[in-house]
């Protein structure tokens, strides 16, 4: 069965540690594949859809990480890192829909193979498993969990609404980002020291750690739509340029255009709607804006910041671990 940590995780010298890491996510893609496995024989097929795909397991290998610092081979720490998976990939069927995204991990999405009722659906079935494998956990577990899923509902409520009046849209940008990314990380972490008997004060640096990795990994995605050369990222560039999506390096040129004329005349023709005609001369002009290195600035900065709040934690392999873990968020192409 073949796991992948992040590359940045695969250079720490504890060679222990990463084999522990790599055989817990073994178990974990082993428990996962038990959990989106149906009775129903629509719904079996319906819900591994997404999770046959692959996926980067980046939520997973958290909950595993912040384990190491107790007993990462309890059982449920297993099905911590399941929770948070099944409740992640419930997240995209619903994103798929809202979205009208086409593809997703590489494979048609299920809106556009079943229709948007089986996607909703599956969605929902998903987030009912995760809720019985967390049941399995206990009250503290499930708190946890429905506090992490209003969250993510109401992230995606907020983006889907937009900025209010007199409300900041950078602001609001990044709370959504907290909220519907930042959120089920921290939970990721957060279970991970509790249910490995690990030092329940480890549980509010690993969570503010968690949240930030989130919001990092989410603006490096705006990045990545801009400097993606379309193979090394496997993302075609400028794909949320295309669909109209307010990303960082968006919001931070309209800041421009407010004194700079050759901002507002980027801004304007992309306000005014792109093609695939006109996409490549934006998305070459957005790569030499500052915009766009400022975002990447933001981006590195939430990482950072994420690092200096694991700072009160026990120094060893497992923090320089997980401080290479906030690097490979930055570092990565995909």
């Amino acid at each position: 069965m073949a796991t992948m940590l992040p590359k940045q995780l695969r250079k720490v010298a504890d060679r222990a540690l990463l084999k522990r890491l790599e055989t817990g996510l073994e178990q974990v893609e082993l428990a996962l594949e038990a959990a989106v496995s149906h009775t129903d024989p629509i719904a079996s097929v319906t819900a591994r859809h997404l999770s046959s795909a692959g996926g980067k397991r980046i939520r997973p290998t958290l909950v595993l990480l912040a384990a190491q610092f107790g007993d990462a081979t309890l059982q449920p720490v297993i099905d911590a890192a399941v929770v948070v998976e099944l409740t992640h990939l419930a997240t995209l069927y619903h994103d798929d829909v809202m979205d009208d995204a086409p593809m997703r991990r590489g494979v048609p999405t299920a809106h556009e193979i079943w229709g948007n009722s089986v996607a909703i659906l599956t969605g929902d079935l998903l987030f009912a498993r995760a809720s019985q494998v967390v049941s399995r956990l206990g009250s503290k577990a499930l708190t946890l969990q429905a506090d992490t899923f209003e969250r993510l509902c109401l992230g995606q409520l907020h983006e889907t609404v937009g900025p209010q009046n007199n409300e900041d849209p950078i602001a609001h940008y990044i709370q959504v980002l907290a909220d519907k990314t930042g959120s089920l990380i921290a939970a990721a972490a957060e279970l991970g020291i509790m249910f490995s008997g690990a030092p329940d004060e480890y549980r509010e640096p690993m969570r503010l750690y968690g949240e930030k990795i989130g919001v990092a990994f989410q603006l490096i995605d705006d990045v990545i739509d801009i400097y993606s050369d379309g193979e090394t990222s496997g993302k075609t560039p400028g794909t949320d340029l295309l669909a109209g999506v307010p990303t960082l390096p968006i919001l931070y040129l309209r800041k421009h255009a407010v004194s700079d004329a050759a901002s507002a005349e980027l801004l304007a023709t992309i306000d005014a709607g792109l093609d695939e005609a006109s996409l490549p001369a934006v998305v070459a002009a957005l790569r030499e804006h500052p915009a766009t290195a400022e975002a990447y600035e933001e981006a590195k900065r939430w990482a950072d910041d994420a690092v200096a709040d694991i700072a009160v934690l026990p120094e060893g392999s497992i923090k320089q671990a997980l401080t290479a873990f906030a690097a490979a968020v930055v570092d990565r192409q995909q």
